[in-house]
């Protein structure tokens, strides 16, 4: 049996109203996490402790990275399409290992892009051209491939 905790890359497929849009491959995905935000309350009498009670459920926004490549222009499109039309959708982000075998997936409510950042070029660098994908969200369910 493999590790199933090592990936390699991510695939991103957007939901449009029953068609399905493809973003590409990427090969980084930070902010697959969920928080409580914690509410203190001082009982009146009580010395010895504050009473610390679960509030809202906070998701960040997800990110998303990868070398610039020729589903770049799928986001580009994508992203600048938003402008034209207001409203949220669903988002699937499936994690592959190295014999791109599928591990995980997670099923993202009510995405909305935030930001895409394009690489910055150097000739002298000779580094990859990395783009940058950030999508808020409401919130995520884990699913088996």
């Amino acid at each position: 049996m493999g590790d199933p905790g090592t990936t390699v890359q991510f695939d991103v497929v957007i939901d449009e109203g029953g068609s399905n849009t493809s973003l590409g491959v990427f090969t980084g995905c930070q902010g697959l996490s969920a928080e409580f935000e914690v509410l203190e309350y001082a009982e009146g009498g009580q010395n010895g402790y504050v009473h610390r009670l679960p509030g809202r459920l906070r998701f960040p926004n997800l990110v998303l990275t990868r070398g610039l490549d020729a589903s770049s222009a799928a986001v580009a499109a994508w992203f600048h399409g938003q402008r034209d039309k207001v409203g949220r959708t669903t988002a699937v982000v499936t994690a592959y290992d190295a014999a791109g075998q599928a591990v995980v997936s997670w099923s993202l409510r009510d995405v909305c892009p935030v930001r895409w950042t394009g690489p910055a070029f150097s000739a002298s660098s000779g580094q990859v051209a990395i783009e940058t994908l950030e999508l808020a969200h409401h919130g995520f369910d884990q699913e088996s491939p």
